[in-house]
Parts: C-alpha cells; structure tokens; sequence
C-alpha cells in the first residue's frame, strides 16, 4: 500500500514537470523586466536575447542615430533593406553579426530591435544594449543641438545622459 502510494505521487509530480515550464519563463521575464527598470536603462529584452526600446523621433532621425552609433563603435553596416514596417540593418563586429529592425510607430515615434549574434547559439545581450544606448546618445545630442545648446551636446558627447538648465544664464 504504501508503495503505491509512493509510485502515484511520483507518476503525479512527472505529470505536473511539463506544466511547471512555463511559470519560469514568466518568472524571468518579469526578473529582465524588472531588473531594466531597476538600472535604470529602459531597455526591455525578450528571453531569447533581443533588446529593444521605442523612441520618440521619427525613423529618418533614429536611422541616422543607429548608424552614427555604429560607426561610433567600429561596427561595419554591410546591408540596409526597406521592411514593411521600416527599415533593416545588417551589420558585422569581430565575430558577432548584429540585426537592426527600426519600426515605425507613429510618424513621430520609433522601435528600435536590435540582436548581436556570437556564433550559431550564444546572443551578445550587452553589445545589443550598448547600441541601442549609442542611439539614444546621438539622439540626445540632436536634440541638444537643436535647441541651441550647444554646452549640453557637448556634455552628451562626452557620456554625460541627461543635462537640465535652469535660469537664463544656463549657469551650471
């Protein structure tokens, strides 16, 4: 008797393990979800390695952005095709090929989904990001040098994220 019992259990618990598969991979988006927002680089990713974050611009200007932050970081643009949505971008860096969809939302909004492949397996989650950061950048300092300040683009240039004047002596 109280063998049977053990081997229904058992046969219970096998039963339940193909169930189980889901619940971590809601469990680690919400971790990847959470832990963008907590380091603060609003960049979201898939469980697959693709990262990727909407901006409010058009697709001409984070185009533009894309590929001044590629060549920024020494990554070589070897293709550009028109998509349905927008654009694509292949691109190549020492031993990684890295995808580039830029979608366009709105006529003044762009998602930018990036993939840095290393290999036939491995995704380079950190140089995706990067670029997706590198574009954002750029844009920064666009729109710094739009309004004329050209004080802040320059602070932009050099790493700094976010610059706030306040008063009309732009005193920093």
């Amino acid at each position: 008797m109280e063998h049977q019992k053990l081997q229904n259990s058992l046969l219970f618990l096998v039963c339940l393990l193909p169930l189980l598969n889901g619940c971590a991979a809601v469990g680690l988006t919400l971790f990847g979800v959470g832990a963008g927002t907590a380091t603060g680089t609003s960049v979201a990713y898939t469980l697959d390695g693709v990262a990727y974050r909407t901006f409010t611009a058009p697709l001409p200007q984070v185009q533009t952005a894309t590929r001044m932050a590629l060549d920024r970081m020494g990554i070589k643009v070897e293709a550009m095709a028109n998509t349905e949505q927008g654009k694509a971008i292949t691109a190549t860096g020492n031993d990684r090929e890295i995808e580039i969809d830029l979608e366009m939302v709105s006529a003044k909004a762009t998602r930018i989904r990036t993939v840095a492949k290393q290999g036939m397996f491995f995704k380079d989650r950190a140089t995706a990001t990067e670029i997706i950061l590198q574009t954002e950048k750029v844009l920064d300092m666009d729109v710094a040098t739009a309004i004329g300040n050209r004080d802040a683009a320059k602070a932009v240039g050099e790493g700094v994220k976010r610059v706030v004047k306040s008063g009309p002596d732009y005193e920093w």
